[in-house]
């Protein structure tokens, strides 16, 4: 039993590494402030987690798993709302986008994919 709480314990702590990267790549990557807040956003709350959910299944201490517990509900709680009102911020200081989406151009390249797709 204690093999198998260490393999789920090292995936979980794996795959909150990789999101942890991910989201610096997507901070490094992204060309404006919106996609960089949106990469680093997901992927902190998302990798948080999964490191969390791997150092509890580390440590068979219940005190040890109640702190682990409310740090990862103050995480789910305040990440999201951390990111929104920088996002709020942001648009309200008028900070535009870096990227230009012509929203004609959107609606052109929509209207001959959904003709490929009946056809």
């Amino acid at each position: 039993m204690e093999g198998v709480l260490s393999l789920l314990s090292a995936f979980f702590l794996l795959i909150g590494s990789f999101l942890c990267l991910s989201g610096g790549v997507g901070i490094l990557r992204f060309p404006d402030f919106y996609t960089r807040m949106h990469a680093a956003g997901v992927t902190d709350t998302l990798a948080a987690t999964m490191i969390l959910i791997g150092l509890m299944l580390q440590n068979p201490e219940m005190l040890v798993i109640i702190k682990l517990i409310l740090i990862l509900l103050m995480t789910l709680f305040i990440s999201p709302a951390a990111s929104h009102a920088l996002g709020q911020a942001a648009a309200l200081n008028n900070l535009p986008p870096l990227v230009d989406l012509h929203i004609k151009d959107l609606e052109s390249a929509s209207a001959s994919g959904d003709k490929t797709s009946k056809s």
